[in-house]
């Protein structure tokens, strides 16, 4: 089956995501994250999302992939200094560091 939209949640306990399938059509209602420098100084996107169904109710979680149609119109703003994303042995994930020496 082919999903409209991968969406996941971080569980503390395992440090893994686990991924919430989104099959249906549904309306982006809220996008919001960062676009970070990774270790090997690559940008890296870091999303949130909360998803509209055809019923009014919603579904949300960090974006992991998805398909757009017709369009998705998104504002980006640069922040004063870069963003890196640096691994945090305890949680497991690459958190933000600002970068003020690149600017």
């Amino acid at each position: 089956m082919q999903h409209n939209a991968i969406l996941a949640f971080f569980d503390w306990e395992t440090k893994a995501y686990e991924e919430i399938p989104v099959s249906e059509q549904v309306e982006v209602l809220s996008l919001n994250g960062d676009i970070a420098l990774d270790e090997y100084g690559r940008p890296k996107l870091h999303l949130h999302t909360v998803l509209g169904r055809r019923d009014g109710s919603t579904i949300g979680g960090h974006l992991m992939g998805g398909h757009v149609r017709p369009t998705l119109e998104v504002m980006i703003t640069e922040t004063p200094a870069f963003l890196r994303r640096v691994h945090d042995p305890h949680s497991g994930l690459a958190l933000i560091r600002l970068d003020e020496s690149v600017v």
